[in-house]
């Protein structure tokens, strides 16, 4: 575990707003060239990195080969802003196999979820993110999302893995304050909001930061937005999240990423094409989230943090 403890030490602290990456496609194949393009607009907005194949990179729906390509692009284009990894694997095997061949890249870390479809014990949650953790060259980030991987991580099971000196941070999709609450209070993992609607309460609760779908739509609002809780200034941290809040809303209403890719393709001029099982968007739908991510923004509002 020496060189995991090392790598710990080295990389940027996990605070501020993350942006889960969508994976653009043209003729069925990743879209490398507007994939650049995403990056080079996301990174002109202070946040503070990015997260390639997560949910809404369909990375579910991406082959190792693929997932390797979007990862390379990204690093390529970040120019130094931290990239986190997701981890797609449903066995041990090749989970400890992907941790070790996406770690030999410069990451900031690894994004690792429960096994999916599995529904796992508590004990064998445990065994699961310890191995991942023991193996990867680089941070692992829990990632508790039970509406996708069917499995809720306890409060006492992420309490323990918190010990780990390779585990540096969660992503919070649990819905439940009170976890929220308290890993936070314990103090030893960074905690992030992973879902939009909780970004604000979870700010406020004196959690770290926030890795939300919309701040890919409008990273300059959850920037302010982040800005604002950590100068104290709540009202104008309440604005902006009302502001934000339909926009949460739109992206939810259908299957992720759909809504949020068809927006992004608007305003970015490339395909909305996502893989099946999922379909593209309603056309009413990503015209609203267009309409709310067009919202007028006051001066007062934008300007949280300077």
């Amino acid at each position: 575990m020496q060189d995991a403890n090392i790598r710990k030490t080295a990389v940027p602290r996990f605070e501020g707003v993350w942006v889960p990456l969508v994976t653009p496609f043209a003729d069925g194949k990743v879209d490398e060239d507007n994939l650049r393009k995403l990056v080079r607009h996301v990174r002109t907005h202070r946040v503070q990195g990015l997260l390639a194949c997560g949910t809404v990179g369909e990375a579910a729906s991406l082959d190792e080969q693929e997932q390797a390509r979007v990862l390379d692009t990204v690093l390529a284009e970040a120019e130094g802003l931290p990239v986190i990894m997701g981890l797609t694997a449903g066995n041990q095997a090749a989970a400890l196999a992907m941790a070790r061949e996406w770690g030999r890249r410069p990451l900031a870390g690894l994004l690792v979820a429960a096994p999916p479809y599995a529904l796992p014990a508590q004990d064998g949650l445990l065994a699961w993110f310890r191995a991942i953790a023991d193996a990867a060259p680089c941070p692992v980030i829990l990632h508790d999302v039970p509406h996708r991987t069917g499995v809720r991580v306890a409060m006492a099971t992420l309490l323990a893995l918190a010990g780990h000196p390779n585990i540096a941070a969660v992503i919070d999709c649990g819905g439940s304050d009170e976890k929220t609450l308290a890993l936070i209070a314990d103090g030893r993992l960074a905690v992030l909001a992973g879902d939009d609607l909780r970004a604000f309460s979870t700010l406020c609760m004196g959690g770290g930061g926030c890795l939300c779908a919309c701040a890919h739509l409008r990273p300059d609002l959850f920037v302010a937005l982040y800005e604002a809780v950590r100068a104290g200034q709540l009202a104008q941290a309440r604005a902006l999240f009302h502001l934000l809040a339909p926009l949460a809303q739109l992206a939810g209403a259908e299957p992720s990423p759909g809504p949020l890719k068809a927006a992004l393709a608007a305003l970015h001029g490339f395909s909305a094409a996502v893989r099946p099982p999922l379909l593209a968007a309603n056309p009413l739908l990503q015209d609203a989230l267009l309409h709310a991510a067009a919202a007028p923004v006051s001066r007062a509002d934008a300007g949280a943090g300077g």
